[in-house]
């Protein structure tokens, strides 16, 4: 092949679309108006950096992550290992179809406080996720039972969750914002990470903000 075949090749090769060229903080803002579950996510300069859709009417939990809204270009997947549980595991998959990394919900653990740890491809974890006060959701949960009252918890009681490093360094923190309906959520970077954990950590995220909006 001579070096002007292999520009040419080089040339029409799709490039490979990921989630790293943002500036943080991030903000999730849900869609109202649709049925399925799924939100925008954006960064300090009003970038959208993925769309987030999830599959609705599966038994598996599957998420599908775009690069916009159009959902023409998809840049990762994840999905569940099993039937909804407590104890599933969420698989992130590339544009190519290959596995890098998975984040997990733990059981017990995750019923009064969430609770997820983020692996990498070799089964590392990396990072811990944890509610920062659980009993926000649970004053949240109350309140929304109370006729009228209920419609503008999303003003009163906001979680958030930290994530973590294995030595306790604090990496990101994901906030609920005050909003009618509960519907945006902000992303602030605390310390540095490489691509990759950059990636894991905020898909991670992105299926937890998914499982955890449905909470409360």
């Amino acid at each position: 092949m001579s070096l002007d075949d292999s520009l040419l090749d080089e040339n029409i090769k799709p490039s490979m679309s990921t989630m790293k060229e943002f500036v943080y903080p991030l903000e999730f803002e849900f869609k109202i108006s649709s049925l399925a579950n799924d939100f925008t996510a954006k960064d300090a300069n009003g970038q959208t950096v993925a769309y987030v859709r999830q599959k609705m009417f599966k038994f598996k939990e599957a998420i599908s992550v775009y690069s916009n809204g159009s959902k023409q270009d998809v840049l990762y997947t994840i999905g569940a290992d099993r039937v909804i549980d407590f104890n599933a595991n969420y698989e992130f998959k590339n544009q190519d179809g290959v596995a890098f990394g998975r984040v997990g919900r733990r059981g017990v653990k995750s019923i009064l406080k969430a609770h997820y740890e983020v692996f990498d491809l070799e089964g590392e974890q990396e990072f811990l996720i944890q509610e920062e006060n659980p009993w926000t959701k649970f004053w949240d949960a109350l309140l929304c039972e109370v006729p009228l009252l209920g419609m503008f918890s999303g003003y009163f009681f906001n979680p958030r969750y930290i994530v973590k490093r294995q030595d306790n360094t604090e990496v990101t923190r994901l906030s609920k914002q005050a909003s009618f309906w509960g519907r945006r959520f902000k992303l602030e970077k605390l310390s540095d990470t490489s691509d990759g954990e950059d990636e894991r950590m905020l898909l991670a995220l992105m299926m937890m903000t998914l499982l955890e909006r449905r909470r409360g």
